[in-house]
């Protein structure tokens, strides 16, 4: 499909405009049309043949007419005229935290700034602080947002990973020619970023499988192409990632998956537990002597080690091996536990999606509720909801709920934490509320823990939405004590949020834990605001798994009627203040 394409064109042509000063209603109508492009499951050329391009939400006329140019010339006449005239360096600079198109636009007109290097240089010899609406504060934040774009490079968002790791598993199942495949690697153990895609196959003629991977049709380069190993660099959402695949024998594709997928240190401490019973382990499979006595599947290996199979995601040597050796493994979240999706967003505020289309794509996956979070009024760039709208909204999904069977819509709202810590909503508009999440938007470093700290004692509040902030992108987040904001979480049994979006995955694998630890139940949600949002679960349960969270301890693993119900006790006594909870030992 072309989709993605077209969406990554749309997006360059709104980086320009932004540069060049352009009205911000284009740039927002073609970042939409991007967004719902890229993660639209449908196929954009069967659309446009049918006629249908303007029935997709977020695509009018214009974008339409360019969609169907590219379709038809291989070109958007639109993309070369925004582009005209402006240094790629320039446009690569959009990538820092702290710099929007004006920014860029004034630092190019009066510094003469044309790549990062320019840039660079601006900061360490102070003149970027003598722009107009600069100073120090602000050349700290973009120095800052510089060092974390560089670090952020050398790796990629699981997202991305995934994206081309799936791509490149598909297209060699086409072949009979592989029997069995598989990522490896940090990607299989779900970490939040990726180095090189390593993917791990068997079958035969090796030589053959290599050469049908080096001609994968996202290839731009070829550095390696032999019998049994191959590397090459492919290019998938304008970001370029190497991807390695090598071909093993079926005797050793179990070993080998299990020493391509541990960290260094789970295998090192690994290999000496086999030292000590007189083994050797290595990608070859577990030999005593020169005899084998296993290789062929993972499991095989552990046993021959006297441990348990573990999940991939628990391979960092945190003590998932001491926990094995005493058959303590924790049962750790699985995607069948997750019975609904607590954040959606509809076209009602900044999402891209209808109630009943939600519905239908949360069905798919097998879900028996979402919980509806629009943002609140104040939140006035993501179009919030007044509490007139709001009502206008409950009552929809009531009606909508009638004829749902056994799927149910939570009444929610994603409430603005406001900066003397008050809600944007009263509590009359929450009490009516089955589902209420409660998140910073504005004011970063603007007494952030304390306003979390606040709107945690109104019982009315389920749960705090990406408690530090961060985008792995590029944005450190608020500046916020995570610490206290667990210590209240268990003292009010309020649950936290883990936002499954690729690019926050907020709370981060360490805080999780901690929070595990002290008992601190974990809300699952997509954050969704396009059709294929729904589909970030799998990396919110990654980083869950990472975590070692269990079933019960995501609120997601209750049914709807559970989740509603103690909303509404809570509702019955909205004055009183949460009763702590007992911490949890273990992990």
């Amino acid at each position: 499909m072309k989709n993605k394409e077209i969406a990554a064109h749309l997006d360059r042509i709104a980086d320009a405009l932004e540069i060049k000063g352009e009205i911000g209603f284009k740039v927002i109508a073609y970042r939409k049309a991007a967004r719902v492009l890229a993660d639209m499951t449908d196929d954009i050329e069967n659309l446009a043949a049918e006629g249908r391009l303007q029935q997709i939400p977020g695509i009018g006329g214009g974008i339409a007419r360019k969609i169907d140019e590219y379709l038809k010339t291989g070109e958007m006449k639109k993309y070369r005229e925004a582009l005209t005239g402006i240094p790629e360096g320039l446009l690569e600079l959009l990538e820092i935290q702290g710099l929007g198109g004006k920014t860029i636009h004034l630092m190019h007109q009066e510094l003469g700034i044309r790549d990062l290097e320019d840039l660079k240089r601006a900061v360490a010899d102070g003149s970027l602080a003598g722009l107009r609406g600069m100073g120090e504060k602000r050349v700290e934040n973009i120095r800052k947002g510089i060092e974390s774009r560089e670090r952020v490079r050398e790796r990629v968002t699981i997202y991305e990973a995934s994206l081309i790791a799936d791509e490149l598993i598909a297209y060699l199942k086409k072949t009979r020619l592989v029997s069995r495949v598989s990522a490896a690697g940090s990607l299989r153990r779900m970490k939040e970023t990726v180095g090189d895609i390593d993917i791990l196959a068997t079958g035969k003629p090796g030589a053959e499988i290599i050469r049908r991977f080096t001609g994968f049709p996202g290839t731009l380069r070829v550095l390696a192409q032999g019998e049994t190993k191959g590397s090459i660099v492919v290019r998938i959402e304008g970001a370029e990632r190497q991807a390695d695949l090598r071909i093993v024998a079926e005797s050793e594709y179990g070993s080998a998956l299990q020493y391509f997928t541990g960290s260094k240190a789970h295998n090192i401490k690994l290999r000496g537990m086999a030292k000590e019973r007189g083994l050797k382990l290595s990608e070859y499979g577990v030999f005593r002597g020169d005899r084998k006595i296993a290789g062929r599947e993972e499991e095989d290996v552990y046993e021959a080690l006297d441990l348990p199979w573990m999940p991939p995601e628990m391979r960092e040597d945190r003590g998932e091996i001491e926990l094995a050796a005493r058959n303590a493994l924790p049962m750790i979240l699985g995607a069948g536990d997750i019975r609904g999706d607590l954040h959606v967003h509809t076209r009602a505020s900044d999402g891209s999606q209808e109630i009943p289309e939600l519905v239908e794509l949360a069905r798919r996956l097998g879900y028996s509720y979402i919980a509806v979070c629009d943002h609140s009024q104040s939140v006035k760039y993501a179009g919030g909801l007044s509490p007139e709208r709001l009502k206008r909204q409950m009552r929809e999904i009531d009606a909508i709920n009638q004829d749902l069977g056994d799927f149910r819509i939570l009444k929610g709202t994603e409430v603005d934490i406001l900066h003397d810590g008050t809600l944007d909503f009263p509590d009359e508009i929450l009490r009516d509320l089955d589902f209420v999440v409660a998140a910073v938007h504005s004011g970063f470093k603007t007494n952030v823990t304390e306003r979390m700290l606040r709107a945690m004692e109104n019982p009315l509040v389920r749960v705090i939405a990406h408690p530090s902030g961060r985008l792995i992108s590029g944005r450190e987040g608020y500046d916020v004590d995570l610490d206290r904001v667990l210590k209240q979480a268990t003292e009010t049994g309020t649950a936290l949020e883990l936002n499954a979006y690729y690019d926050r995955l907020d709370l981060n694998e360490f805080y999780l834990k901690k929070a595990r630890e002290a008992g601190i139940k974990i809300s699952l949600g997509t954050d969704t605001h396009s059709a294929g949002g729904l589909q970030m679960m799998r990396f919110g349960v990654g980083i869950a798994r990472r975590a070692w969270l269990e079933k019960s301890d995501v609120i997601n693993s209750l049914s709807g009627e559970e989740l509603a119900a103690k909303s509404r006790a809570a509702a019955l006594s909205p004055s009183s203040r949460r009763r702590a909870r007992p911490s949890r030992q273990g992990g």
